[in-house]
């Protein structure tokens, strides 16, 4: 399978993320708090191993405590206000990047979705993808 490096930025360009490995797994979050951060019904993020992914620019964190407890750390441009990546309390062998970074309609489907009890009515999932509730 070949590789394909790519490159996430905020709005204005000042922060990225880019990658030189095709991500780990690609997921669909319907959580609430997701829907507040991206401002969407659902966060769709790429989970990349971390040695392959690169940050250019400069970050502010944000650190929220999600349902299970666990910290997630996210990174966004001070400028445009953007979130770029996030880091998992547990996981630092992982690099999660929101997929609307890329700007790239041909990034990889999700194949896991998770909270789906909090998924809106009208949304549907891609034919074949993990769920879990």
């Amino acid at each position: 399978m070949e590789t394909t490096s790519r490159i996430a930025s905020c709005s204005c360009g000042q922060l990225q993320a880019r990658t030189a490995r095709d991500p780990v797994r690609v997921s669909v979050c319907h959580c609430l708090a997701c829907q507040r951060r991206t401002g969407s019904v659902f966060g769709a993020q790429a989970r990349f191993s971390s040695e392959a992914v690169t940050i250019v620019g400069e970050s502010v964190e944000f650190v929220r405590i999600g349902d299970e407890g666990t910290r997630c750390t996210f990174r966004f441009c001070p400028r445009c206000g953007a979130t770029v990546y996030y880091t998992l309390e547990g996981l630092p062998e992982f690099v999660a990047i929101p997929v609307g970074a890329f700007a790239d309609p041909e990034f990889p489907a999700p194949t896991f979705s998770v909270y789906e009890e909090r998924m809106h009515s009208w949304v549907n999932m891609p034919a074949g993808i993990e769920h879990m509730a």
